[in-house]
């Protein structure tokens, strides 16, 4: 990542049926490193923006919901840490999770550009996510793993030539619905904070589960789009704009009521 303006990272797919370790892909990716604000500091256009129609008083908490949100605070406090043993840990679970049969050869290594990172060292993107962007991407590959096998090998639809990078992709999902819910917030101030709220009081997972449905979304969006790397920032914004739209949707009561968890079915 370019400190001075920020950066962007595009992959380009490349058809190819080389095998890499016991495992066997299907496609490799070259990654492209430009000038761009759609990553790094290009998170602060595409997340933080709020329209005046967002403003609402803000709401009462129940106790069990304000303790929920507490503890979720403290999971946002927690920044990746790259010689903390735990965190460490999770980042290979995550690989192995995600190549099972194909043997990391360390935690700094060009392998982990396949995943989508913008550098050989993953730790240096998790700046705008913390700890909690790397959990949601193991949670995803662990509790929906077809879904997240056919989005980080971009096995579904027409695909562009030059793709958003997965894993970075990730860190600005989880960015993204942490401003959009405003969840550092003492309580809600937006009806879809308090709605979000409500649903993650009565299961911790909600936020984890939304986020794996916002990665079928923008997947979606992009298809449908026919979107390339410079238009990021617009599909990032339509898969806000979904998201806001069917939690607000009467008669929902869980997040499994909403219409995109079916996304996570397929």
């Amino acid at each position: 990542m370019d400190d001075e303006g920020g950066s962007f990272v595009a992959v380009r797919r490349i058809q190819q049926g080389l095998e890499h370790g016991s495992g066997c892909h299907s496609t490799s990716a070259e990654v492209v490193v430009g000038s761009a604000a759609w990553l790094g500091r290009g998170f602060s256009c595409v997340c933080a923006q709020r329209r005046d129609s967002d403003a609402r008083p803000s709401f009462d908490l129940t106790p069990s919901q304000d303790e929920s949100l507490q503890r979720f605070q403290r999971r946002l406090d927690v920044s990746y840490d790259s010689s903390n043993p735990e965190h460490q840990d999770t980042l290979r679970a995550l690989w192995r999770a995600a190549y099972p049969g194909e043997e990391l050869s360390g935690l700094i290594s060009e392998q982990w550009k396949e995943m989508g990172w913008q550098g050989k060292d993953p730790s240096t993107d998790f700046r705008g996510g913390g700890f909690i962007s790397l959990e949601n991407l193991l949670f995803f590959a662990r509790a929906y793993p077809k879904p997240f096998q056919d989005l980080l090998q971009k096995l579904e639809g027409d695909r562009a030539m030059w793709e958003y990078p997965f894993a970075v992709a990730g860190v600005n999902l989880t960015f993204m619905l942490i401003q959009m819910l405003d969840l550092e917030a003492d309580k809600p101030r937006t009806w879809i904070g308090a709605v979000f709220l409500k649903f993650f009081s009565e299961n911790e997972s909600a936020f984890d589960i939304l986020y794996c449905m916002a990665f079928k979304i923008l997947d979606q969006q992009w298809l449908e789009m026919h979107a390339s790397y410079m238009d990021f920032n617009m599909v990032m914004k339509s898969t806000r704009r979904q998201i806001e739209r069917e939690l607000l949707l009467d008669d929902i009561t869980c997040l499994e009521d909403l219409p995109s968890y079916s996304l996570l079915q397929q």
